[in-house]
């Protein structure tokens, strides 16, 4: 899961045209309380001998991420924190995404469907082919029995269903439930439960091979959107509205 700049607050974007993610308000990326959720049900519907660990890629501050999908129920955390990540691109990110999962016991990874921030979606299958297992993106509805996983997934046209075979590696959507709320009971309950920090050298990964100095893409420049201009009214006060308003629609290409 990811920690991602508040959309609804300021956002900022460093010297090095990089998103700021220290000197912002942050938090677990929506898309992820979804991952979190279906985790959380699957344990449920497994008993107790199932364990939910929640890993995260970040700044300190993505702790706060960890201890949210704590709150909501997941069992242990892991934070990965190394100044030499800053700047990484989906690619480096999956690497060491997949080194941390490399040191977890694991059967299912769940992941959500893309960040809040980038909305790229491709670090899912990403992580499943550094781990070398199947992945399945897109999942709106997931059950668990045995080792055999259905996924179902909602194309425009058509639905789908999909079953494979643990260990693999799982994206959802926002339609496959909503996340519930931490509860006051959770809420206490995480802060007792164990968060473990690794840097990169518990991973046994050079600094080499991340950061931006290791992207193979990086943005060149960055300009604030133009404020918004008041928008252009048709009126119809001689009957001349409706052409008006196709004229309008032509000239903005929509029809």
């Amino acid at each position: 899961m990811k920690y991602v700049p508040d959309a609804t607050a300021d956002r900022h974007f460093e010297d090095d045209n990089t998103v700021d993610r220290v000197g912002v308000d942050g938090l677990l990326s929506e898309l992820d309380e979804y991952a979190v959720e279906q985790a959380l049900q699957i344990k449920e519907k497994q008993g107790d001998d199932t364990t939910v660990t929640v890993l995260t890629v970040g700044p300190d501050q993505a702790t706060d991420a960890i201890r949210k999908a704590l709150q909501m129920g997941a069992d242990k955390g892991v934070h990965v924190v190394d100044d030499a990540i800053a700047g990484s691109d989906a690619l480096a990110t999956s690497l060491v995404l997949a080194e941390a999962v490399k040191k977890t016991e694991h059967d299912l990874v769940v992941c959500g469907m893309a960040s809040t921030d980038g909305s790229m979606g491709v670090v899912p299958a990403m992580l499943a082919e550094r781990l070398g297992v199947p992945a399945v993106t897109l999942g709106s509805e997931i059950s668990l029995e045995g080792s055999t996983v259905t996924i179902r997934r909602d194309g425009d046209t058509a639905t789908e269903t999909i079953e494979g075979t643990l260990p693999l590696v799982l994206s959802v959507t926002d339609q496959s439930g909503e996340a519930r709320y931490p509860s006051f009971k959770g809420i206490m309950a995480a802060k007792k439960k164990p968060l473990e920090t690794w840097s990169l050298a518990d991973l046994g990964l050079e600094p080499a091979l991340v950061g931006l100095s290791a992207a193979w893409s990086a943005v060149e420049g960055t300009e604030a959107r133009p404020p918004r201009t008041a928008g252009e009214v048709v009126t119809d006060e001689d009957g001349s509205g409706a052409t008006a308003l196709v004229e309008f629609l032509a000239s903005k290409k929509f029809i």
